[in-house]
């Protein structure tokens, strides 16, 4: 039987798709992980649409092809610019490529006025109190010093100095009050934020050299004729002096001359630790150290290495200079796209992370562009209808509104999903015609449906037959069910071969919306069922004979008896005869199942769910944990709403039990045009443990109603992404309101009071004035006051979304949030 690695036991084509060649064991190694660089992100500036190669994608190499001689200056071409293109760092939701912070973002960084003014009145106060202390203006300006010091040191009555005591405790007087005022100022004063705007939120050198310039100033005043200045020094050094001088009592001790220079450089020690500090120079110096000592290992003979993205510098880095070579000249001569970028910078990082940077080389050498190629032979997606950004792994489906809830930094940009935000899984809800399939679903399907040619992800799109999701071309799988001509089929056990698994996800999709059969009782009662038929048979039954065995047909449980005649069969009789004597019982769960079955048990089901002998196969959404496959199934189009809901939940319950089993590099996501009905307790329970998983699902809704009512609260807080579309009710808009919750705003309260004048001329200029204007004179009184308000109202939401826009929150894997901002989806 022929398979293309997508089962194991049966296969999912009746035609294997052609592999790529496979020489080493590179070629084999699993897909997945984000590509290697990501250092910039589209921008809200230009198109972002990335070049395509100048010939076929899908040429293969020449499996003895030669290495490619890159020349030495290669010609420029608009895939190089598109990746060399800045993608910087953003916040959740921003579309990177050539992102550039909005001009009123820039200015929030600028210090405010007050902070400016904080930082030089308490210089100037400090320099007042300290011309008032140097000038003996200060009341009581010697009580403490000659209550500390000795009677003998002072003429009586006075503070004069009698010897060389009383001049040196003065001068150690001088510097404890000018340290008390520098402290004081310090804390009182805006100087911590003034030095984290000029210093510290600078990136290094120029951290480390502000702090040297300041060090270097602080310096000319500590030490000033060292400088050759001609003003007096601060009084840091003079107090230090004449401590140590009261300590030992003579001046002798100055005569050591490795005394007075380690006194001089623990001053200077003292004066440069505070801006060591600001500038980060300890850390600096290490990594500087490091990387020299690294750059004296390598070859003088060596070249340098260009640090453009298109010239591959990773690869040059490690030494890999041939297929750094060979993917740079393929880039520039057009025979290459942003996919094999991705797919080629994936498998890098997986080769580095296994110690098979040889492998990957021989590779490269062999296949250039072409190396690793998806299954499929697909090296692009025909017809994109977004604008895609592979090295991000992000789809643009719009632009951030600019308004006052927008943040400046999301102000005007580019609104983008990715993998990172998809992995928390994705709510959608909007009426019908609001755009949730033309401006999500198709964007959010394509983009998985690029990554998974680059190996990186698994995408299941579920869909009503029509919906325009791409063309069949753009994927590997299509099941359309109830289509006798489909060419695969569905497994409804997804190739599990443990019963208790496979009653479970089958339970939630027959009863999982039913209050009156418990999920764990529907679980059982098929168990016991299939745990027999397949000790039995060596499979699990197809649907019309399950749907038999749970009415309790006679002649079917008959038969499944004498086949557990065997002494090895006992547990499974045990189980048969447990059944058996629930049938017919009030608490029995068969007759339930059993009318759910009849559903699909249906004429125009009958060659499909593994029930039908022609020629198609049975898809398992197993495949999906395994291999970076674009699925799409076509539910019935018309005619069975409760039969597409009942698949609709038993895929989200299958798509929950694969994706926790086993562990997997390529990213899994299930995408549902239509989620009414699919949502159970069990559904979102395994919902909110995907993340975790490398897995995620993007829901979509028309409205909030199609989901139990007591599941509102479990699936909001499941998923990490919510949007609500144009159009949505009330009811609807109160549901995201609460689960967005409130945020503290600042409300101005303005209240006008007419004034009423007391002399004859006062009231004379009212009276004029009230005519001319008609309106009479008042006073303003305004109170400014933090009050706590909901994001968006429910009926902000309602009425509030302009046609063609959405009110999106997102939240990435790492924990990192965007608040519910407005999207114009046509941006």
């Amino acid at each position: 039987m022929d398979s293309d690695g997508t089962r194991d036991a049966r296969g999912t084509h009746p035609n294997p798709v052609p592999r790529p060649t496979a020489p080493t064991d590179m070629s084999a190694a699993p897909q997945g992980g984000p590509p290697p660089y990501t250092g910039g992100a589209p921008s809200h500036h230009g198109s972002a649409v990335p070049p395509r190669p100048a010939r076929t994608p899908d040429v293969p190499a020449a499996p003895g092809r030669p290495p490619y001689a890159a020349p030495a200056q290669p010609p420029r071409s608009p895939l190089a610019d598109w990746v060399d293109e800045p993608r910087p760092a953003a916040e959740p939701g921003i579309w990177r490529y050539g992102y550039r912070m909005p001009r009123a973002a820039r200015q929030e960084q600028r210090l405010a006025p007050v902070t400016i003014v904080g930082f030089f009145v308490p210089l100037a106060a400090g320099l007042f109190v300290w011309s008032l202390w140097r000038h003996g203006s200060v009341p009581y300006q010697w009580a403490v010093l000659k209550l500390l010091t000795p009677d003998d040191w002072w003429w009586a009555g006075t503070t004069s100095p009698k010897g060389y005591q009383g001049v040196e405790a003065i001068t150690v007087a001088d510097g404890v009050v000018f340290a008390i005022l520098l402290f004081a100022m310090a804390r009182l004063g805006s100087w911590p934020d003034i030095v984290r705007h000029v210093v510290t939120r600078r990136a290094q050198p120029a951290r480390a050299l502000i702090a040297a310039m300041g060090a270097l100033i602080a310096l000319a005043f500590v030490f000033p004729k060292a400088f050759g200045l001609g003003w007096n020094a601060l009084p840091v050094q003079d107090p230090l002096f004449s401590l140590i001088v009261l300590i030992t009592g003579d001046y002798e001790v100055f005569g050591s001359v490795l005394l007075t220079d380690g006194l001089y450089a623990l001053i200077t020690l003292l004066v440069l630790w505070p801006f060591a500090r600001i500038g980060d120079w300890w850390p600096f110096a290490k990594e500087a150290i490091a990387a020299r000592g690294q750059a004296k290992t390598v070859q003088v003979a060596e070249p340098t290495v260009d640090r453009k993205p298109s010239c591959w510098p990773e690869l040059r880095e490690a030494g890999q200079h041939q297929a750094a070579d060979v993917l740079t000249g393929e880039l520039h001569a057009g025979r290459m796209n942003d996919v094999d970028c991705a797919r080629v910078g994936h498998m890098w990082t997986m080769a580095r992370a296994r110690a098979q940077l040889s492998s990957f080389t021989e590779t490269v050498l062999r296949e250039g562009a072409a190396a690793w190629t998806h299954p499929s032979g697909d090296r692009d997606l025909s017809g994109r209808s977004a604008r895609h950004d592979l090295l991000t792994g992000q789809v643009r489906i719009g632009q951030w509104a600019v308004g006052d809830r927008t943040p400046r930094a999301y102000g005007g940009v580019g609104a983008a999903l990715g993998s990172d935000t998809l992995g928390t899984s994705l709510l959608a809800v909007g009426p019908s015609g609001s755009g949730k399939t033309r401006h999500l679903i198709r964007p959010v399907v394509e983009a998985l449906g690029l990554q998974a040619l680059a190996g990186q992800c698994a995408v299941v799109a579920v869909c009503a037959a029509g919906t325009p999701l791409g063309h069949d071309s753009a994927y590997d799988v299509v099941v359309r069910l109830g289509d006798p001509a489909s060419v695969y089929d569905l497994d409804p056990y997804a190739d599990s071969t443990d019963p208790d698994e496979a009653a479970a996800f089958l339970a939630e999709g027959l009863a999982g919306d039913l209050d009156a059969v418990s999920g764990q009782r529907a679980a059982t009662a098929l168990a016991q069922l299939l745990g027999p038929y397949r000790a039995a048979y060596g499979r699990f039954p197809t649907l019309p004979q399950l749907r038999e065995l749970l009415e309790g047909e006679p002649s079917a449980l008959s038969a499944l008896r004498a086949a557990l005649a065997g002494d090895q069969y006992t547990a499974m009789r045990r189980e048969l005869d447990a059944r058996a004597r629930q049938t017919g019982s009030a608490a029995d769960p068969g007759p339930i199942l059993a009318d759910r079955l009849a559903v699909l048990d249906r004429p125009a089901f009958a060659e499909s769910f593994g029930a039908g002998q022609g020629e198609a196969r049975p898809f398992s959404l197993r495949a999906v944990a395994h291999h970076p496959l674009r699925v799409r199934i076509d539910l019935p189009e018309r005619g069975y709403d409760e039969a597409s809901r009942l698949i609709t939940r038993l895929l989200l319950a299958q798509f929950g039990s694969v994706a926790m089993s086993g562990e997997r590099t390529h990213f899994a996501c299930l995408v549902l045009d239509d989620a009414t009905g699919a949502v159970t307790t069990d559904s979102v329970r395994r919902i909110q443990r995907l993340r975790s998983r490398n897995a995620g699902v993007v829901l979509a809704l028309r409205t909030v109603g199609d989901v139990p009512e007591a599941l509102h609260g479990p699936l909001y807080a499941a998923v990490g992404c919510r949007m609500a579309f144009s159009g949505v009710t009330t009811w609807d808009g109160s549901r995201f309101a609460d689960a967005w919750g409130t945020q503290w705003v600042e409300a101005r309260d303005v209240a006008r009071h007419t004034v009423f004048a007391d002399q004859p001329m006062t009231r004379a200029i009212h009276a004029l004035r009230k005519l001319v204007t008609g309106k009479a004179v008042t006073t303003e009184a305004v109170t400014v006051r933090q009050v706590e308000r909901e994001r968006w109202s429910a009926s902000e939401l309602a009425h509030g979304v302009p046609p063609g826009h959405a009110v999106l929150s997102l939240t990435t894997v790492q924990g990192e949030h965007a608040p519910p901002l407005l999207v114009d989806l046509r941006g």
